[in-house]
């Protein structure tokens, strides 16, 4: 039976939690900023995108200076900083109700934000969250691999990769019963169940983690920006990046659109946390069989595979508003095409995530794949960027925010809103775009890059 030392299952424990805290308010941070601060679809796409976009560019920088501190002063401080930035995205619409300055109504409706510069003071609690949760994403991940030994380590990382599932899926549901029940105070008051997970982490490590490695190691930050110039400088891998960060465009709009979409669309009985975590369940059902099968296939092949499903998964999501008004299997079809969607872009992601590591430390120089493999996921700072922007562009332009066509009163007016959103399919038509243009992009990739690699093999040999 394999065994692993204490501090591995700590970290696990407490990554378990991490998610679940991140995910819980991941999953509608748009809504959280349209809803509560009053900002417009575009800036909260704007404010979100740069939220997720820097949880994966940071990560590095906070290993470096893990590294040299030491990962239990440096986890301690994660979460005490995911503690505190929690609260304060709690706290902070309440200080301002108590001031008068943010007015809340019957209607569960935060107003009197939307032309206060006081709305950027929502920026300082996000920051602590994207610090606190940069030097998790390090400090975990590199605890695994410190207290494995080569071994027992495909198994460490398999149980890691397991508690990252479960904390992704109960953090989800913990949010429509909350909403549903609560409106918009809802969404304030999820952050304090987050803010109470990341006290209950930081109690936990702070009792029981005593790592037994040392600190003092580790690259500075200047050997860290220069490694960065030559992942940005060499060609091939920044190719395979954007080509790359295509598919996690579409498989962001799990945050960046839907939520909206679906609640806009089906009402307030929508319940974006269960579509959404049909994505991890079919990832932790299907991942290790996909992979068996295309073992024997190479990592571009199995990429592309992946690669020519998401579109389709876009275009599944366009037909809710086409297929008519009948509920389907007792769902309303806007909530079913979402489900068959999120189903579909969790079998391209069980394709891609596993092979994409594989084949991009192929296309590293030999010798540095580790250095180059800590900036595999610059695809996510990019996507997020742009996923989130799009985003909030396309929602605002064909699925407004309904509270654009209330009067004085609070009441909708239905055939007004109706024709404003009788396009939202539209934005899905988008995402089709960009899934068929980065699957052609990648078939050519690997043709272009395979003939290179056969040109410099003949070459050596001389032929």
């Amino acid at each position: 039976m394999i065994k692993f030392p204490k501090p591995f299952w700590v970290a696990n424990f407490v990554e378990l939690l991490e998610r679940l805290a991140y995910y819980a308010v991941f999953i509608v941070i748009t809504l959280y900023l349209s809803n509560v601060w009053g900002f417009s679809d575009i800036e909260a796409g704007v404010i979100a995108g740069l939220f997720s976009a820097m949880l994966y560019l940071l990560p590095v920088f906070a290993g470096a200076i893990s590294d040299k501190i030491g990962f239990r002063p440096a986890i301690i401080l994660a979460f005490a900083l995911l503690t505190v930035g929690y609260a304060g995205l709690g706290i902070l619409p309440t200080m301002l109700e108590n001031a008068g300055l943010v007015k809340y109504d019957m209607t569960t409706t935060y107003t009197g934000l939307n032309e206060s510069y006081l709305r950027w003071s929502i920026i300082a609690p996000l920051v602590l969250v994207v610090i606190g949760g940069s030097f998790i994403k390090s400090v975990i991940s590199g605890t695994v691999a410190r207290e494995t030994t080569p071994e027992n380590r495909a198994r460490g990382y398999s149980i890691f990769y397991m508690m990252v599932n479960i904390g992704a899926f109960m953090g989800k549901t913990v949010v429509d019963p909350l909403r549903r029940s609560m409106g918009d105070q809802g969404l304030v008051y999820l952050n304090y169940f987050s803010a109470s997970m990341a006290l209950l982490a930081l109690i936990a490590v702070y009792l029981f983690y005593k790592s037994a490695k040392t600190e003092g190691k580790g690259k500075s930050f200047a050997e860290l920006g220069r490694s960065l110039g030559k992942v940005m400088l060499n060609g091939r891998l920044m190719l395979l990046i954007l080509i790359v960060s295509g598919f996690w465009v579409i498989q962001s709009q799990m945050y960046a659109t839907m939520p909206k979409y679906v609640i806009r669309l089906i009402g307030e009985g929508a319940s974006p946390g269960w579509y959404a975590n049909v994505n991890p369940l079919i990832v932790f059902v299907c991942v290790n069989f996909i992979t068996s099968i295309m073992k024997k296939r190479s990592a571009i092949t199995s990429m592309m595979t992946g690669m020519f499903i998401i579109p389709l998964s876009a275009l599944a999501m366009s037909f809710g508003t086409q297929i008519g008004a009948a509920n389907i299997l007792g769902l309303h079809p806007v909530a079913f095409m979402m489900i068959i969607g999120i189903a579909m872009q969790a079998l391209a992601e069980c394709f891609i995530s596993p092979r994409y590591l594989e084949y991009f430390s192929l296309q590293a120089p030999k010798g540095e794949e580790g250095l180059y493999l800590g900036f595999s996921h610059l695809h996510s700072f990019f996507s997020f960027l742009l996923a989130f922007g799009l985003s909030g562009f396309l929602l605002d332009k064909y699925c407004p925010d309904p509270r654009l066509f209330t009067n004085d009163a609070g009441v909708l007016d239905s055939a007004a809103y109706a024709v404003a959103t009788q396009n939202a399919h539209y934005i899905w038509y988008v995402f089709v775009g960009v899934g068929a243009i980065s699957a052609v992009a990648l078939f050519f990739y690997g043709r272009i890059t395979r003939k290179i690699d056969l040109k410099k093999e003949q070459a050596n040999a001389g032929i």
